[in-house]
């Protein structure tokens, strides 16, 4: 690393500005470029009719990833956010009228697995075991910690393989449970992230360990607030914030990162160029002409990427008080969970039926929506964009929004007559607003042979300097994932050398 501490870090997702502040704990001079408006990337918002949209994430489990990077630059993340506890975290409906609701107690949790069938209490109770012990190895032991070095996969492999790392989430859940029903209640949660439950691996399983053991929260402001406060935290450290740019290229003289040009031509030099675009775009766009070593269009092309989701955002006048049991997330399962799975995953089908996760923050947060009425944001996972036969989403969109209407007439009867005003993104927003590869909605899909050595690495193979952060690298997607990517750069990139003056890339 030469004396010159100026770094820019592309992307102002979560991964992004959690890596500016761990670099601007570290004396660098950062600049962060970000192509939208505001802070935030997918996890940041849009207003419209006094409504606000949370257009991402919408919950935040182990805040300690948050407390932690706080932490290292000298703050309180608790005096700027306000993080609420949510009781219960979710609710699980089927089409059958049976529901499963989802908290940290275990009384509750055993009474609600009886409720649906007494005979797997037992199991789930094994299944929390398997949960902790997965916990231990695949977070404690790997999300934080650079995995560049094919060791440190393989020294962890022995206890994948007495963890039965091999076998699915589902597969695990199946192993435990009997009601079909509960298996999809134990092993949903991949598709948070991006991963099929039918194939990810069983590490998956210390979600239910952190849900007990951290709780399910909500951010008052959405995750919007999160994003404004890391910003705020970037700039009081000096660093500089430009939205409404696109990064065109990366670009590499001598082996070594040496800045990036903007798509209106500016050139803007650092010696520590920092990625949070998807790590596809990085290499096969940001990357273009420069010679891969390993991550070649034709391995990318070869990989297997993230679901697409089709997202509908509306807000409803007057429904403050409507639909009593509807609170703040509710996942309501169509007549098939491993059939679909298999139509969205393995064959590229948009299916009749469908899975929805309906978002009401409005229940929560009065910031939401004007006073008395209602927020909603409703996500069904669909095919990404890479298939054969692609799906049209000009054509099928105002088809598709019928019938996800129709299911979720049954949970809000007479919502449509109620709408003021909606947004919908398809995997073609995604693939054009975020430059997601296929339109996917979490970049790689997070196999086992797609993840920690195999996955991109943090810090680049293509040239000093370089690294990577967010979802496409290690650890992954999901707001501790992606914050945790920035705690790994912290760890494989040295603190500045001191300077007595850091010209900076440009002025916001």
């Amino acid at each position: 690393m030469t004396d010159d501490t100026r770094a820019i870090v592309i992307g102002a997702g979560l991964g992004g500005l959690a890596a500016a502040m761990r670099l601007g704990a570290k004396g660098y001079a950062v600049t962060v470029l970000d192509r939208l408006d505001r802070a935030g990337g997918r996890g940041s918002s849009i207003s419209q009719d006094g409504h606000r949209f949370d257009l991402g994430p919408t919950i935040v489990t182990v805040p300690q990833v948050f407390e932690g990077l706080w932490e290292a630059c000298g703050r309180d993340f608790h005096k700027d956010v306000d993080l609420r506890p949510l009781d219960p975290f979710y609710e699980v409906r089927w089409p059958d009228g049976t529901s499963f609701k989802a908290c940290g107690d275990d009384d509750r949790m055993f009474a609600e697995v009886a409720k649906i069938n007494p005979g797997d209490v037992k199991g789930y109770k094994r299944f929390l075991k398997d949960s902790q012990a997965r916990y231990v190895v695949g977070f404690e032991g790997m999300v934080a910690k650079p995995m560049h070095r094919l060791w440190e996969t393989i020294k962890v492999l022995p206890k994948f393989a007495m963890l039965r790392a091999d076998r699915s989430i589902y597969g695990l859940a199946a192993a435990r449970v009997r009601d079909e029903r509960l298996r999809m209640a134990l092993s949903f949660h991949p598709l948070f992230i991006g991963g099929d439950p039918a194939h990810v691996t069983s590490m998956y399983a210390l979600v239910a360990h952190l849900e007990k053991e951290y709780g399910v929260h909500y951010a008052m402001g959405g995750v919007q607030r999160i994003a404004d406060a890391m910003a705020h935290v970037v700039r009081s450290q000096g660093g500089v914030i430009r939205h409404e740019v696109v990064a065109d290229e990366i670009h590499v003289e001598n082996g070594a990162a040496t800045g990036v040009t903007l798509a209106d031509g500016e050139r803007l030099d650092a010696p520590l160029v920092i990625s949070n675009a998807d790590a596809g775009h990085t290499y096969d766009h940001l990357l273009r002409n420069h010679a891969k070593r390993r991550w070649t269009p034709a391995k990318l092309r070869k990989r297997r990427w993230s679901m697409g989701l089709y997202v509908w955002y509306f807000g409803t006048k007057g429904t403050a008080g409507m639909w009593p049991e509807l609170g703040h997330h509710t996942i309501q399962n169509g007549p098939r969970f491993k059939g679909l799975l298999r139509d969205i995953f393995m064959k590229g089908k948009l299916a009749d039926d469908m899975s929805l996760y309906v978002h009401r923050p409005s229940v929560t947060d009065p910031t939401a929506a004007p006073k008395g009425d209602d927020t909603f944001y409703v996500l069904s996972p669909v095919p990404h964009l890479g298939w054969k036969n692609a799906v049209d989403w000009e054509t099928e969109e105002p088809i598709y929004r019928e019938k996800v209407a129709k299911v979720l007439e049954g949970m809000m009867p007479g919502f449509r007559e109620r709408i003021s005003t909606e947004l919908v993104f398809t995997p073609e927003t995604f693939r054009d607003r975020y430059l997601s590869p296929h339109g996917a909605g979490f970049s790689l899909e997070p196999r086992i042979l797609q993840s920690a050595w195999f996955r991109p690495h943090n810090v680049s193979e293509e040239a000093e300097g370089l690294y990577l952060v967010g979802a496409g690298t290690h650890p992954g997607a999901g707001l501790p994932g992606v914050v945790s990517s920035a705690e790994v750069l912290g760890k494989l990139v040295p603190d500045a050398p001191v300077m007595a003056d850091v010209p900076r890339l440009a002025a916001e």
